[in-house]
């Protein structure tokens, strides 16, 4: 009987390889379903013991890559997340844009007077149609193993209940929801303490609907970086002049004008910031 390989995980934990995980990942997507099952019989093939997910993530990407760009940037999305640092502004900018584009009216980085104190909180965010206001502390990590943990949790509940306490009369806006925000994943403690306290959360895969993959994809809205034919270099450039989702550069092809681009380059981009926006 022929034994399955053990990989090991970005959080340090083990598992065995499940090839058909892969296929789903790949589907997800985007990758039809022939090039889905060829990409992940190939890499199969070259398994080992105690090989890294990263390294599979990286033979996955790199055949898919070969087959289609837009469906690799869609399939790069979570390190793609993981590229908007070193700092947590432009992935807060980045969530903020993704908001504005569910119809949210979005200010970042908000002074909001508690009970107590004032807290300056990474977005704020208003929905006319709701009528509903919310307060969101993000928690940024480039390190796709690190979880947000009930410490964080614990932290955040606290600002949200000065926030919730504060004076109606003198406070500079409503807040009727607090939200936890991260890139990553949360502990198992996180989300139950969270449950509990009715602290929101939203991260890469929580919660099981409504996550902010499926909350990108839904809204087209997807980090710069993963576009697969810019640079690292240029990607950090373009970041520091304020662009950090695809659909900026389609709103406005000038953004990339400092990147000094040749025409042919540009059209590339474009061409790829287009397809992986008209994935279903």
């Amino acid at each position: 009987m022929t034994t399955l390989p053990i990989i090991s995980k970005a959080d340090g934990t083990s598992e065995v390889f499940d090839s058909m995980r892969l296929v789903s990942s790949l589907r997800r997507a985007g990758a039809g379903a022939h090039a889905a099952e060829s990409i992940a019989e190939a890499i199969t093939g070259g398994l080992v013991s105690g090989m890294s997910s990263k390294e599979i993530y990286s033979r996955a990407f790199a055949l898919l890559r070969k087959e289609a760009r837009p469906v690799a940037a869609r399939y790069a999305l979570r390190r793609a997340l993981l590229e908007l640092g070193p700092s947590g502004h432009p992935f807060e900018d980045f969530v903020s844009h993704l908001y504005r584009a569910e119809g949210w009216q979005v200010e970042t980085r908000k002074i909001i007077k508690g009970k107590c104190v004032s807290h300056e909180v990474d977005f704020y965010a208003s929905h006319p149609g709701e009528n509903t206001h919310i307060a969101a502390e993000l928690k940024y990590h480039n390190d796709p193993g690190y979880k947000t943990d009930l410490k964080v949790a614990l932290y955040v509940k606290s600002r949200f209940d000065d926030i919730f306490s504060c004076n109606p009369a003198v406070r500079a806006c409503p807040i009727d929801r607090g939200l936890l925000v991260t890139n990553t994943k949360f502990t198992s403690e996180a989300i139950v303490y969270a449950a509990c306290v009715g602290v929101e959360l939203l991260g890469w895969g929580y919660p099981a609907e409504n996550n902010l993959f499926e909350r990108m994809a839904r809204a087209k809205v997807y980090p710069l970086t993963a576009l697969t034919g810019l640079s690292r270099t240029e990607k950090r450039l373009l970041i520091e002049h304020g662009v950090v989702a695809a659909d900026e550069i389609l709103a406005d092809r000038r953004r990339l004008d400092v990147l000094r681009l040749s025409a042919t380059r540009v059209g590339e981009l474009l061409a790829e910031a287009d397809g992986l926006l008209a994935l279903p």
